[in-house]
């Protein structure tokens, strides 16, 4: 298997669609409390999350040739609500043009992301940890799940109870599978899984810190693959910042570089 523009696109799909049935559950809850808005201008889809800050859930994803005439109306897009315009720009339909006319009107180039994917057809594992046993999370273990999570990506404490609620809402989504990793029946790092047209995507991981540079990661990786190939999926997907310990523990796993995205803001 290997990377064509078509499989470009189809490596990017899956990423939109992930971003996409997680936002529209968040905002499926009573009252838009986070205030989530999507919207498609051309090619492209602008996700935004008023109440979550940062670049996660505030972004452009498959924007192409083509849709310069819209770039207006996505800057207002997240201009009207205060948060920075961010663009997603894979390579596979992304031309020298297009990125000279985003030049010209003030946007830049301020980091690099990297999207990984591996044929599971083809795949033989053989990463085995006897220390870290992954089983699939309990509904009634989110605030275990908010624990991991916030304290895995440093985020101040107060956001757990928001944390689980948002991953909440997704247990009885067939598309989405939590898992929990434990050592000696110590919950240590959470995984979760998207699945949707025989694609599986590596949606979200998290180790607490004190328990990192133990296989656990990997082990989490390695038996989402597993999960994966058992619900038929083809593929497995998933996305990391460049040279990131993320992006390290994936081509451990065996995942190959599909492409690296270039992330653009607005001066």
């Amino acid at each position: 298997m290997v990377v064509t523009k078509r499989f470009a696109q189809t490596l990017e799909t899956s990423e939109i669609e992930v971003l996409h049935s997680r936002l529209r559950a968040i905002q499926e809850i009573e009252g838009n409390p986070m205030g989530v808005e999507i919207e498609k201008f051309g090619n492209a889809t602008a996700f935004s999350v008023m109440n979550i800050p940062g670049p996660s859930y505030n972004t452009v994803k498959g924007l192409s040739d083509g849709d310069e005439k819209h770039l207006d109306a996505i800057i207002q897009f997240y201009r009207q609500k205060d948060i920075p315009v961010r663009l997603e720009l894979t390579p596979g339909h992304v031309s020298s043009e297009l990125l000279l006319h985003l030049g010209t009107i003030g946007f830049y180039q301020n980091d690099f992301h990297t999207t990984l994917y591996l044929d599971l057809s083809s795949h033989q594992d053989n990463w085995t940890n006897s220390k870290v046993t992954v089983r699939e999370l309990d509904k009634n273990e989110f605030d275990v799940f908010a624990e991991i999570y916030t304290k895995g990506f440093g985020m101040p404490a107060f956001l757990k109870d928001g944390v689980a609620q948002n991953n909440k809402i997704l247990y009885d989504n067939e598309n989405w599978k939590f898992y929990l990793a434990c050592i000696e029946n110590v919950p240590v790092g959470i995984g979760v899984l998207f699945v949707k047209n025989d694609i599986g995507t590596l949606a979200a991981a998290a180790t607490l810190p004190e328990f990192r540079n133990k296989g656990i990661q990997t082990t989490l990786i390695t038996q989402r693959m597993h999960k994966a190939t058992e619900q038929n999926c083809k593929l497995i997907v998933g996305q990391a910042r460049f040279g990131s310990v993320s992006q390290n523990n994936m081509e451990r796993a065996g995942m190959r570089i599909g492409y690296t995205k270039v992330i653009l803001t607005m001066k």
